[in-house]
């Protein structure tokens, strides 16, 4: 089945104009598939890979430590696995995932940016970015992105594959590296937060993306034993994969990609919204909230004179307002980092600080997100579409 083509199921449930945006969007049939890693296994089913290979099953918790704990890419660290098994051993549990091929800094070296090429060749993204008080990891789920939002540059080259579990937590890993060794400014660190927020629209690659928040939250050896309350996963609002989080007992925090109050618009900017409406959306997020217990955030990219006008300030706190009191949600407003050659461009100041004092008035909790990296390149999918 061809990239972005729905399966018959996912079209027979989709209203008209809609049928190009399925809940899974299904990969070409014959695609090699990456290698297999240990963390996208539970640690019981890398013993029994490791049984499978005619290795002993007991050197899966040395590889997992020497991964997730010591944070080691170099087999010949690795030095109590023993020297005649050690290359058997890193091939069945630690093969090369992906290849940083361009990284790029900001901010006196505090954000970095890397493209890295897996290992069929697609292209993804990876940014760490170090605060005095926090590291995040912004992580890619899919190399691509099906959901062709058209001020988003990942959005203008379609789908190309989904990521597997272990390629996406290589990157928090990668990351992690990094900062260990004190290759970043502010000498040797970890990271204490990471974001889906990369290319790919996460909920869309639903059994990786919960698969990676496993690996990063189980206690070391198994994971890198991160707080699940340190981990956001957005989407634009696949509605049914919203509620099936909710159930999963790992309270991330859930960022809803919104960017408009109304129908009419988000129906052009994020086109999903013509099977899912702002409605049924943000009752969605609402449940996730209440089931939960974790507040929602609203993601809302700002776009000069597209979604920034001061009475879609009033409509949203309506919106929002009308779910229950503010506990439940926190509007979180991005300054759009503009694509070259794009119709869409960043919000007016002015217009923003009116934006937020409606909000403000009307008493919804609202920041705006602090912009690094613009000068390299940091929206999602420029470096890749560069490249």
């Amino acid at each position: 089945m061809a990239e972005n083509t729905p399966t018959p199921e996912a079209a027979a449930e989709a209203p008209a104009g809609a049928t190009s945006l399925p809940l899974v969007f299904d990969e070409p049939r014959g695609r090699r598939k990456p290698p297999r890693h240990l963390a996208d296994l539970a640690a019981p089913e890398r013993k029994a890979l490791l049984e499978e290979h005619g290795l002993p099953g007991f050197r899966a918790k040395q590889l997992s430590t020497h991964y997730f704990s010591r944070l080691v890419d170099d087999p010949e660290q690795m030095t109590d696995l023993p020297a005649a098994q050690r290359g058997e051993l890193v091939s069945a549990l630690l093969p090369d995932l992906m290849t940083p091929i361009r990284v790029s800094e900001a901010d006196k070296g505090t954000t970095r940016k890397t493209l890295w090429r897996l290992f069929d060749g697609a292209l993804v993204e990876s940014v760490l970015m170090r605060y005095p008080d926090r590291t995040t990891m912004c992580v890619s789920s899919q190399a691509g992105c099906g959901m062709a939002c058209p001020f988003c540059a990942t959005g203008q080259g379609g789908l190309q594959r989904n990521m597997s579990t272990a390629e996406i937590v290589e990157q928090v890993v990668a990351g992690a590296r990094t900062l260990a060794r004190g290759e970043v400014p502010g000498g040797p660190g970890r990271v204490s937060n990471v974001v889906f927020m990369g290319m790919g629209e996460p909920l869309a690659n639903y059994k990786a993306v919960v698969g990676a928040v496993r690996r990063l939250t189980d206690p070391t050896p198994d994971g890198l034993g991160m707080s699940a309350r340190g981990i956001t996963v957005s989407t634009v609002g696949l509605v049914p994969r919203i509620l099936q989080l909710a159930d999963e007992g790992i309270p991330v925090t859930l960022a809803l990609s919104l960017h408009a109050p109304d129908d009419e618009l988000r129906n052009d900017l994020v086109p999903i919204n013509t099977r899912f409406s702002v409605d049924e959306t943000v009752d969605a997020a609402w449940h996730y909230a209440e089931k939960t217990k974790r507040r929602v955030s609203i993601e809302y990219a700002m776009m000069g004179g597209i979604n920034d006008q001061a009475w879609r300030a009033d409509l949203l706190a309506d919106v929002l307002q009308a779910r229950g009191d503010w506990g439940w949600v926190h509007v979180n407003l991005i300054p759009l980092n503009e694509v070259p050659g794009s119709r869409f461009t960043r919000s007016h100041d002015a217009d923003m600080e009116e934006f937020v004092r409606r909000l403000e008035a009307k008493g919804v909790p609202v920041t705006v997100r602090d912009t690094r990296g613009s000068e390299i390149d940091a929206a999602c999918g420029q470096l890749a579409a560069a490249e």
